[in-house]
């Protein structure tokens, strides 16, 4: 096949699509397929080390003209392809696709009319309660474009069952949807150098977005003494949070080491007494994969497509959305219980080995190119 793939985030950027993005490309193009990524970048980079082609636009263009150039040079890259794999710039690569006649597939790992919204704070809804109730008359027309430029896909590959729901809610129809789960990367490790520090080490990964209720744990790590918080990831808002952190008066408990590679997450989990997750809402989060994989004892919030990775008790341990209480409770307790901690790595492994392989991935995903174009 020749595949172009467009994509919103590439490293260096963090998050689930600059993760998988390159991986995905990747292996597709040992498969003997070929594939040109197109993607928005804040500076150059040099990309010789991809075996594929690269092509950056500068994300700091203003919007129209940003678009326009990016609606080109997806038409262009879909012009010398079979099919178009979007993994994000949505209304670019259907925009391309009126241009270019081509399948187009997309994977969609959340919903960005929420995800605005929740960031603009203009909802306080979780995702599921966004999907029923009427919102802000901009988030209305902003969920009406997400339906129908997803309805203008070919098929969707969603993470998880919960996300399957989602999107057959916009509209699009069951039979197009896909579900392939996620896999982790078990690739080389970078170590990275964090403070001296006698004690526990926990680990927060992602984007410092609201949903990601960071906030919530500096309150719980300034209940446990001898404890510091690491947070790996930027977003617009680390200031406020570095500000919280220095008035709960953490000081060396609260380390902010910005945006870092995938190998530095990896070296950092392998590193810490625990991973947190404590978000309103995932769609498959990778990051916990990248967790179990690495080891890491997992303690996130039964939300979204979570639930389909960690069994509570078993590979990890959940509690409800918004619970900060609860959240306290469950940090003391994993960090007083080896015991326990010890069961859910194993437990961990035993959920990648069995249902989260990158090699079913790769398959499936060639699969769903494949039926595409045909």
């Amino acid at each position: 096949m020749r595949i172009c793939l467009p994509t919103g985030i590439f490293p260096p950027d963090i998050g689930g699509p600059a993760s998988y993005v390159p991986r995905i490309a990747r292996a597709l193009t040992e498969r003997g397929h070929t594939v040109e990524v197109i993607t928005l970048s804040d500076a150059p980079h040099e990309d010789g080390q991809y075996p594929f082609a690269m092509r950056r636009i500068p994300r700091g263009m203003a919007r129209l003209p940003r678009m326009a150039r990016t609606i080109t040079a997806i038409a262009r890259g879909a012009r010398r392809a079979e099919v178009i794999y979007a993994n994000g710039l949505f209304i670019e690569a259907v925009l391309a696709r009126a241009i270019v006649r081509r399948p187009l597939v997309m994977k969609v790992v959340g919903d960005w009319a929420w995800e605005r919204a929740t960031l603009n704070h203009r909802t306080s809804d979780s995702l599921d309660d966004f999907q029923r109730r009427h919102q802000h008359v901009r988030d209305e027309a902003v969920k009406r474009l997400r339906a129908g430029v997803t309805r203008r896909a070919t098929r969707v590959i969603v993470p998880s069952r919960h996300l399957a729901d989602v999107v057959a809610s916009w509209g699009v129809a069951r039979e197009s949807i896909d579900v392939i789960y996620n896999a982790p990367d078990l690739a080389a490790t970078q170590r990275v150098n964090l403070p001296p520090f006698e004690g526990r080490t926990v680990v927060t990964v992602g984007r410092l977005i609201p949903l990601k209720r960071v906030d919530a744990l500096f309150r719980a790590i300034k209940e446990l003494p001898q404890t510091r918080l690491i947070v790996a990831g930027d977003g617009p808002l680390r200031t406020a949070l570095e500000r919280e952190a220095a008035q709960l008066g953490l000081g060396s408990r609260a380390v902010f080491l910005g945006a870092v590679s995938r190998e530095a997450v990896a070296g950092l989990l392998q590193n810490s007494d625990l991973f947190v997750l404590n978000s309103t809402h995932e769609g498959l989060p990778h990051i916990v994969l990248e967790a179990l994989a690495a080891g890491t004892p997992v303690l996130a919030t039964r939300v979204g497509g979570t639930p389909e990775i960690v069994e509570h008790g078993v590979s990890g341990w959940l509690i409800p959305s918004g619970n900060e209480a609860e959240l306290g409770r469950a940090m003391r307790m994993l960090l007083e219980d080896p015991a326990l901690c010890d069961r859910l790595r194993e437990g961990g492994r035993r959920v990648l080995a069995q249902r989260f392989r990158w090699e079913a991935l790769v398959e499936q995903t060639q699969a769903v190119l494949e039926g595409a174009i045909q």
